[in-house]
């Protein structure tokens, strides 16, 4: 579907500001975390703002994915908005914290279509040609929302109170429906079939089996059930694998990863959850140990990190669309991925802060050369009918690669921490400002301890991006289509999935 350039530009403002909205609530919470729980009352409970919240997002991806190629995009992105906006509200008026964790859970299904359905909007709406920009600018209101949602959700709660960070979203949210509802065109979905209810059943037991299992793998006194959780996720993946490879519309057509550019779009996805995303939570921290500064200045890492994706993103979004071609922003950006982390796991305790800043500002611009410019390839790798479900896939592996790469984190930083300290320690009550109380040479003794820790973390995400980088190589070449309408041809292609690896104009592939 072709639109005038007023009609799309208006139409990116709108999908755009629904993606921030989204992106928004998943930053904006974190500092208000201990003061929501300790208001109701619930202090144990606190993770579950956030874990019922994300498990309920990322078991909707591949359903809501379905349901937009089933019914059409439109349909479906107004629902979340709407159903999102009024979820927020629920949630400032939350007295207990299971009506909190309730209305985050439905605020969590809801907001995991307001991206998906996003970027599944663009695809139809753009030639290959022109979707690596508009994706990149839609993409760009996840780092946005990492750089400036704790700041604002610090202060709202600091001066109008917790309930705020979530009734924000009302009038924001009202006002994207009435924009989107103007800006989106209306968009038949393919073609009509029954909704494939045993897939969706088998890969949520499994999905949620599987997260469920790595949260509490890292407590310890829930290790049985974090092992239960397990063998149940097992079990419950095969027999979705076994329905999906059997029914004539699947949730998730399992048979396109046999095409070399999903296959290879997908890893590259997975990359960015497992390599990055994953340890960006517990750079303040390795900050605070190592280099013995504040939370504050701590901060200056993730926040290089961010601004360097954000303007790799824009950067390789807008040169992509120009030139048409794409195989060498990954090949590149893996390239500086695992250059950054080698350099970070081999740096000695001791040096100028700004040096790991500089290091990781150059792994983020490596991750932003590819992080909106996958979907934009693998979209137009497959036919028009499979463009929401293919989208939902690959923010799926993205989203659970950094949860389970996150737990595995968590696990080996505090296993390791914890054999090491000094025996008048407590590791379960060690903070940064214990620390910084202690003495010079006992501060010297931990900041060894944290970076011996964390250099094999850094070395293990090296090897991530070097697994990247051979996903990228094995990525074929071509450019970019400037045909909106155009369709890969299905003839040649596996049962079930595309025949060419992109919508191009083919060139030379390794």
């Amino acid at each position: 579907m072709s639109l005038s350039p007023l009609r799309l530009r208006l139409l990116v403002a709108a999908l755009l500001t629904v993606s921030f909205l989204g992106a928004l609530d998943h930053t904006i919470v974190s500092t208000s975390l201990a003061t929501i729980a300790g208001e109701l009352g619930a202090l144990e409970h606190m993770s579950w703002i956030v874990v019922g919240y994300t498990l309920a997002a990322t078991v909707m991806l591949p359903i809501l994915g379905k349901l937009a190629d089933l019914m059409g995009p439109k349909r479906v992105f107004l629902a979340c908005v709407l159903v999102f906006t009024l979820a927020s509200l629920a949630c400032g008026f939350a007295q207990e914290m299971s009506v909190l964790v309730a209305a985050r859970v439905v605020q969590g299904v809801s907001s995991a279509g307001l991206q998906l359905l996003s970027q599944t909007i663009l695809a139809h709406v753009t030639s290959p040609r022109q979707r690596p920009r508009y994706m990149a600018i839609i993409g760009a209101a996840f780092p946005i929302a990492i750089l400036v949602g704790p700041v604002i959700g610090g202060a709202i709660t600091d001066y109008w109170g917790w309930q705020w960070i979530f009734w924000l979203n009302v009038p924001l949210g009202l006002a994207a429906v009435a924009l989107a509802a103007a800006a989106v065109p209306t968009l038949e979905g393919g073609i009509r079939s029954r909704f494939d209810y045993a897939g969706s059943i088998t890969f949520t037991v499994a999905l949620l089996a599987l997260v469920l299992g790595v949260t509490w793998a890292t407590e310890g006194e829930t290790v049985a059930l974090a092992v239960a959780a397990f063998a149940l996720a097992a079990v419950a993946g095969v027999a979705f694998v076994v329905i999906d490879l059997r029914v004539a519309d699947p949730l998730v057509p399992l048979r396109m990863f046999g095409n070399r550019t999903i296959a290879a779009g997908l890893a590259l996805s997975a990359i960015i959850g497992v390599g990055l995303f994953s340890v960006t939570a517990y750079l303040p921290t390795y900050v605070q140990m190592t280099y013995r500064t504040s939370a504050t200045v701590s901060g200056l890492i993730p926040i290089a990190t961010v601004f360097g994706m954000l303007v790799s993103n824009l950067l390789t979004g807008w040169l992509a669309s120009r030139t048409g071609r794409y195989r060498l922003f990954p090949i590149l950006g893996t390239t500086m991925g695992m250059c950054g982390f080698v350099v970070m796991a081999a740096l000695p305790v001791g040096m100028p802060l700004w040096v790991p800043m500089v290091v990781m500002a150059v792994v983020g611009l490596g991750t932003g050369a590819f992080m909106s410019l996958v979907f934009a390839v693998v979209q137009s790798a497959v036919e028009r009918r499979h463009v929401g479900s293919v989208t939902a896939t690959i923010n799926l592996v993205r989203q659970v690669g950094s949860t389970v790469a996150t737990a595995i984190i968590g696990v080996v930083v505090a296993t390791g921490v914890s054999g090491r300290l000094p025996g008048f320690l407590d590791h379960s009550g060690l903070t940064p400002q214990l620390v910084h109380e202690q003495s010079g040479a006992v501060q010297a003794e931990i900041a060894d301890i944290y970076g011996s820790v964390f250099s094999p973390v850094f070395a293990a995400l090296a090897a991530t991006y070097l697994v990247g980088l051979v996903a990228a190589i094995l990525l074929p070449g071509g450019t970019l289509s400037d045909d909106a309408q155009h369709e890969p041809a299905a003839s040649d292609a596996p049962a079930g999935a595309p025949a060419t690896d992109l919508a191009t104009k083919e060139l030379e592939s390794p």
